[in-house]
């Protein structure tokens, strides 16, 4: 199990598991749709940590995206402790 810290909440996900559905589970409001990889509605920024991205559509995350830290949250899973950002809009 590995910490995600979300602004001020902070919950566990197991290690085979989406930081969507752990933070859904722990009633931790993050905007999705599809839940699929194929909106980016789930787009959150990683500060700090490792994780694994699962096969998503690169119309919802552009690489350029992904190099800047940006990942969906409903198609990572953590491989560390992962503090993430929620940008405002």
């Amino acid at each position: 199990m590995y910490q995600i810290t979300i602004k001020n909440n902070t919950f566990l996900c197991q290690s085979d598991e989406s930081i969507l559905s752990a933070a859904r589970k722990h009633v931790v409001n993050l905007s999705y749709g599809c839940a699929n990889g194929g909106c980016g509605m789930c787009k959150i920024r990683v500060e700090t940590g490792n994780y694994k991205l699962r096969t998503y559509s690169k119309d919802a995350l552009k690489d350029e995206e992904r190099q800047e830290g940006y990942i969906l949250a409903c198609k990572t899973i953590p491989l560390s402790d992962l503090r993430l950002v929620l940008e405002e809009n």
